[in-house]
Parts: structure tokens; C-alpha cells; sequence
């Protein structure tokens, strides 16, 4: 399936899609800095020995796998499907009606280089723990009711899990259990392929198994397609998560994993039931994303009865939600239809709704007024949808953020560089020209060298013990802190109010001491990195000078910058006490005597909350070390190859640096890294954020 720019109408005309890049405008002056880097980086290519070219061959990929995601997140029926298929100029590709029963993230890769032959479609299975998780537990929810004690509740949930095992069982026979943990790939994919991996089970009697529609679906847990889209200047990943709403709360795990993932997240409402205090879940995830990584589209405007006077009072309402509920401060708000801006790019508007049709009028005469306007009737329904504004916004942030991060990154790896391939040209042009240089031996500089990484290592692990021992500290401080304060308010609720009224506690107050805390190991963890990053560059200097008796222009080293952070999003996953249902009063009535609430609530949210503080403490925590550490790694690997190709450049014999350099080239070759030094050098680095900034200062005193 490949996305065609322009299609033809009923009439046989061709419609051309060229308004799919409005908002695209910030991508593609990003697309322009992509492809200045990679022709500067095949300049420097075209300059190295064949060792050289392989190191920037490196650089080149890790340009070329540039691939930012955004993940869509919302409840079920808020229309997240449909607004993907439109954003990637498909209508119909992902089924809108997603199994309630399936957690299928379906990540779109557009514009991603991919091998020959290699799959278009891959769908990952439930491995067997997973799958015996939700049998033997319930998955989340039944963890909860079994620690509440709540056997009705528990009941119910092993009947749901029963028939839904049932129904699996019927569609997959005995290869059930042989599917468990397994991928499988295709070449090419189509709308029956896509319904029977994650789309409703129908289960009818006259269709046979192989090819009914969510044969695999109870046991599909991920998809991801490879997609062409023209109207992109970038490689762009967009996950469709399924709704938050879960019985089992499996779709609320999986979509915290997406966002650990991302750095951006659209938030889709629905204009009808916009965002109320019943959303808590959602407002939980999504408020541990930074606020420029939010966008919140308001979906469905079509099917409001007057919306040019309701959306002012829709956005007045989700600001003052959020706001009540600690969720981000002054996000993006767009207002748009998915319905609009397929029906935009589909074949036929025949089928237009009525009544969508009648909001979409007096939208664009709200907007337009009645004004000539230089629009098709599609360019003015897409105009309409929100998503050009969609667009533009996640433009204009991906090009700040990550590839604004991406460039600055790889651009301080090439002049480094470059900074070495400059050292060696001028070692070079001196015995060229009859000079001598006393240059250390290769091995001795090894051995150098290898003392300067294990110093650096050496200095690195020590700090990142100390920021990830005070990290750990903090978090149980926090965790025993939120404890005690809760036992005393129950205390304090049972002395007051005896045990006939429920008593209730947020958790919250412990959410907002392990972002804190969180917030800290962030602020040193790049002070750290800062730090230790420019000792290594400042020690590789010095070897450089101690390797390299005369003096020879042309070679500074340019640490790198800290591993950016991922947000602590874990921390919206439900604790016990976010779910006042059934079973939370059961608990409460099942207790006897005051020391039987305290001990028991005790032992409950313990339970519940060990493994979120896990989950920081260990999980993240090791990922952002390996993170600080890998770049150190890779630092240090560049240098050492820049530093022994000085090396042996300065022991090669006389012929074979003729034959190497030329010296009748030399001089050009020269000018020629000088100019693509200071095209690279003089670039602008990203702006750096409040916590980055304080962090620098606190490195730098």
C-alpha cells in the first residue's frame, strides 16, 4: 500500500493532496538542517581513510535513523484511530473499532529507511507471562481486589478473563499457547489483515478460522507498519494507543510504556464529553510529561449542535479541570474532526453527513466571514479539521526538542572530528614539507589512552553512585514519608468520625514527592554528566598534547552534552487508593478495631506502591545511568580513533603519505575541513530548559 499524493473525484478528476503540508512549514526547515549535516558529514566522508569514513559512516546512520514519536493517547470512542488515519492521509487503514478486549498499540513508521525485502507489518504477541499474568491474577485489577480482599469483585473479573480465554481458545485451537511471545511479519498489508490482528472478534458460524476478523486480536499486543508519506519532510513514528479505560487496566500500562518512549503526546477528547474528574487516569499520565510535550486535541466538533458558541466555554472547562486536578498548565488546545479531515482526503464526499456537514458551514463562516477565500472545498475542509494546527504545533516542537537535540549532538561528534582529521593533516603537512615531528609511539599512546577511560569511567561511576544513592534515599524517605501521613490522617478520621463513615485518602501527596524527588535526580544527574563529560575532554587534551611533541593547530575537543531525561510517566499508573469502588469499601467494612484499619491499610498500599517505587528506583533509574554511560563510551571510542589516526599518520612512511594526502592536494584538503569545521561549529545550540541551566551553573560552580 503506498499513499498516493492526489486521488480522483466522482467525476473522474484528479484531487490533488497537496494541502496535507500546510503546518509542515517547521519540518521542513528541519528536513533543511538534516540534509546540510548529512552533506557536510559525506564531504568529511569523501576526505577520511577508509577507517575515517567508517566512523563518520556512523554519524551518517544515526542521521538517517532520526525517527521523533508521537503518542496518541485518550479514552475509548474519543476518536484517536481516526485522527491517525487522517494525519497520515489514509482514511480507513486502522480500524476505528479496536476490540475492547485487545491492549494493541499500533505504531506508524513513516518515511523510515527500511532494508529491501524487509516487513511492512510485524505483529508481537502477549508472551506467556504476560498472558498468565491476566489468567491467574485478573492482571491489575485483580491484584487490587485480592490485596482488598474483594472476592465478589475478583469473581467477576476471572469470569470476564474465562470467557474472553474461552473465546480465544475456539478462534486459535491448539496453537494458542505456540502463538504466545511470537512475531509475525508481512511484506504487504491490507484492510483483512489488519482486522484479524486488531480489530473485534466476530466469531461467526459460516466464516472459517483463518480468516475471521480478530482471530488473533485477544492476543495481539503490538503492531507496527511501515508507511510511506509524502506530504512529511521527516521520518516520524505516531503510536495509536488504545483507550485508557480498561477493565483489566492493561491498556493503561502498555500506554504508560509508549510514552516512556516518546517526547511528545496528543491528548484526544471528544467535544461531547470534553474532560471531567472522571478522566483522572488519563490527567495522571499525561501530567508527568513536560507541558511543551503535551498537545490536547478536542476531537468531534462536527457533532456539536452550535459549535462556534461552545468551543470558547469546551476549552474554559478542560483548563479548569486540569488546573483542579494538578494536570499540565496552559497546553496547546486544538479543536478539529477527524471525521472532517477524512472525508478531506477521501475518494468521495458523497456520503458526507448532514448534520456534520451544517457545523462544518457555519464553522467556516465563524472563521472566513464572507470573505473570498483561495480555497477547494477539500482545502477548506482540511483547513477546518484542526489538523493543519495539529500540524504546526507538533511541528514547531519536534523541530525544538529532539531535533534541535539530534543536530547539536551529532554536529560536536563531527567537529571533533573534523578537529582530529585537521591535527593529522598538519602532522602531515610538516613532514610533507621537510619538518620533523616527535610523535609518541602508537602502543604508548594506547596504553595512554586506556588509563584516560578508565579515569573518566572511574569518575563517572562514582558520581552517578552518589546522584542514584541520594535518588534511591529520597524516594524511600518519600514513600515512608506518604505512609506515616496517611496512617495518622486515619487514625485522626477514626478518633473523629468512628468507623461508620469511609474514610479516603489521595495519593497524590506521594505522586508529588516522588516528582520531586525525581526533578532532583534529573538536576544532578546533568550536573554530573556535565562535569565528569569535561574532565574526559579536558584529559584527552592533554594526552593529545603529551602524544604530539610540537605544537599543531587545529585540535580542541568538545565534550558532549547530558542524555536528555525521560519524564518519570510511571507515575500516573492507578494506585489502589484512585479507584473508590466496590471493593475499596468492602475493605473498609471487612476491617475490626483501629489497629486493624492502620496495619491493614499499611500492608495494602505498601503492596500497591512497592512496585511504582521499583519501577523508579531500579528500572528507569538503570536505563538513565546506561544512557549517561553509553555516551561517555562512544565519547571516548571517537577520540581514541582520532587520536591513533594522528598517530600513525605521524609513522607512516614518506611515499605513503604522499600517496595519502598528495601535495599538491593538501592544502585544499585543509581548506576544505576548515570550512566544513566552521560551518558546523557555528551552528546554534538548542535552547536549553530551566532545569538544564540551573544544572550547568551548579556544574560550572
Amino acid at each position: 500500500m503506498s499513499e498516493q499524493s492526489t486521488t480522483h473525484d466522482e467525476d473522474g478528476k484528479a484531487v490533488s493532496y497537496d494541502f496535507m503540508r500546510i503546518g509542515m512549514d517547521k519540518l521542513l526547515t528541519l528536513r533543511g538542517e538534516l540534509d546540510e549535516l548529512n552533506d557536510a558529514l559525506m564531504d568529511v566522508e569523501a576526505l577520511c581513510d577508509t577507517e575515517g569514513a567508517k566512523q563518520v559512516a556512523r554519524l551518517i546512520r544515526e542521521l538517517e535513523q532520526f525517527e521523533p514519536s508521537i503518542t496518541m493517547v485518550g479514552q475509548i470512542k474519543s476518536g484517536k484511530t481516526s485522527l491517525v488515519n487522517a494525519m497520515v492521509g489514509r482514511p480507513g487503514l486502522l480500524p476505528a473499532d479496536v476490540n475492547p478486549w485487545t491492549s494493541v498499540v499500533t505504531s506508524l513508521h513513516l518515511n523510515v529507511p527500511q532494508e529491501e525485502n524487509a516487513p511492512v507489518a510485524s505483529f508481537q504477541f502477549f508472551d506467556a507471562d504476560e498472558w498468565d499474568h491476566l489468567v491467574s491474577s485478573g492482571g491489575r485489577i485483580g491484584e487490587l481486589s485480592m490485596r482488598a480482599g474483594a472476592d465478589e469483585e475478583l469473581q467477576k473479573v476471572h469470569e470476564q478473563i474465562a470467557e474472553m480465554r474461552e473465546k480465544t481458545m475456539t478462534r486459535l485451537g491448539r496453537r494458542f499457547e505456540l502463538l504466545l511471545g511470537q512475531r509475525h511479519d508481512y511484506r504487504e498489508f491490507d484492510d483483512d489483515l489488519m482486522q484479524r490482528y486488531v480489530c473485534l472478534g466476530d466469531d461467526f458460524d459460516d466464516v472459517s478460522p483463518d480468516e475471521q476478523q480478530g482471530r488473533f486480536a485477544d492476543i495481539t499486543k503490538s503492531a507496527d507498519l511501515y508507511l510511506d508519506a509524502p506530504a512529511l519532510p521527516v521520518p516520524l513514528c505516531i503510536r495509536d494507543t488504545p483507550g485508557v479505560n480498561d477493565t483489566f487496566m492493561m491498556r493503561e500500562q502498555i500506554t504508560i510504556k509508549s510514552l516512556r518512549d516518546s517526547r511528545l503526546c496528543v491528548v484526544v477528547l471528544s467535544a461531547s464529553q470534553a474532560l471531567s474528574s472522571v478522566d483522572m487516569g488519563l490527567i495522571r499520565m499525561i501530567s508527568n510529561v513536560k507541558s511543551e510535550g503535551i498537545v490536547i486535541f478536542v476531537n468531534r466538533i462536527d457533532e456539536l449542535s452550535d459549535p462556534v458558541n461552545q468551543l470558547p466555554d469546551i476549552r474554559d472547562s478542560i483548563l479548569s479541570t486540569l488546573s483542579k486536578l494538578n494536570g499540565p498548565q496552559d497546553p496547546v488546545i486544538v479543536f478539529g474532526s477527524a471525521y472532517w479531515a477524512n472525508m478531506a482526503i477521501s475518494e468521495s464526499m458523497d456520503d458526507f453527513v448532514e448534520d456534520s456537514a451544517d457545523a462544518l458551514r457555519r464553522c467556516a463562516q465563524a472563521v472566513f466571514g464572507s470573505e473570498d477565500i483561495d480555497f477547494t472545498q477539500r482545502d477548506l475542509i482540511w483547513q477546518l479539521s484542526g489538523v493543519p494546527h495539529l500540524f504546526d504545533t507538533l511541528s514547531d516542537r519536534i523541530a525544538a526538542g529532539p531535533g534541535a537535540r539530534l543536530l547539536a549532538h551529532l554536529r560536536k561528534r563531527a567537529c571533533n572530528f573534523i578537529a582530529g582529521l585537521r591535527a593529522a593533516s598538519s602532522v602531515a603537512s610538516i613532514r610533507i614539507d621537510g619538518g620533523e615531528i616527535e610523535m609518541m609511539q602508537p602502543q604508548a599512546l594506547s596504553a595512554l589512552l586506556d588509563q584516560v577511560e578508565a579515569n573518566a569511567k572511574q569518575r563517572l561511576d562514582a558520581a552517578l553512585n552518589e546522584v542514584f544513592g541520594a535518588f534511591a534515599g529520597r524516594v524511600d524517605q518519600s514513600h515512608a514519608r506518604f505512609l506515616d501521613r496517611a496512617l495518622e490522617s486515619l487514625l485522626q478520621h477514626l478518633e473523629q468520625n468512628g468507623e461508620n463513615e469511609v474514610w479516603q485518602y489521595s495519593p497524590d501527596g506521594l505522586r508529588m514527592l516522588l516528582r520531586t524527588s525525581y526533578q532532583v535526580l534529573r538536576k544532578n544527574l546533568i550536573a554530573a554528566c556535565s562535569a565528569t563529560y569535561g574532565d574526559a575532554a579536558n584529559d584527552i587534551s592533554e594526552a593529545y598534547h603529551k602524544a604530539v611533541a610540537a605544537g599543531v593547530d587545529g585540535f580542541a575537543v568538545t565534550p558532549p552534552s547530558p542524555p536528555e531525561v525521560p519524564a518519570p510517566v510511571s507515575l500516573g499508573a492507578t494506585i489502589a487508593l484512585d479507584l473508590q469502588t466496590s471493593w475499596w469499601n468492602g475493605w473498609w467494612k471487612r476491617r475490626r478495631g483501629y489497629r486493624a484499619y492502620a496495619s491493614g491499610f499499611q500492608s495494602l498500599i505498601e503492596a500497591e506502591t512497592t512496585p511504582l517505587i521499583s519501577e523508579l528506583k531500579d528500572r528507569q533509574a538503570a536505563e538513565i545511568r546506561q544512557a549517561a554511560t553509553d555516551r561517555l563510551t562512544t565519547f571516548l571510542a571517537e577520540q581514541r580513533s582520532i587520536l591513533m589516526g594522528i598517530a600513525e599518520k605521524a609513522h607512516i612512511n614518506m611515499g605513503d603519505l604522499q600517496d595519502l594526502f598528495g601535495i599538491k592536494t593538501q592544502t585544499e584538503r585543509a581548506e576544505l575541513l576548515e570550512m566544513i569545521y566552521d560551518e558546523l561549529s557555528g551552528a546554534e545550540e538548542p535552547a536549553e530548559d530551566a532545569g538544564e541551566a540551573t544544572a550547568r551553573k551548579g556544574a560550572a560552580a
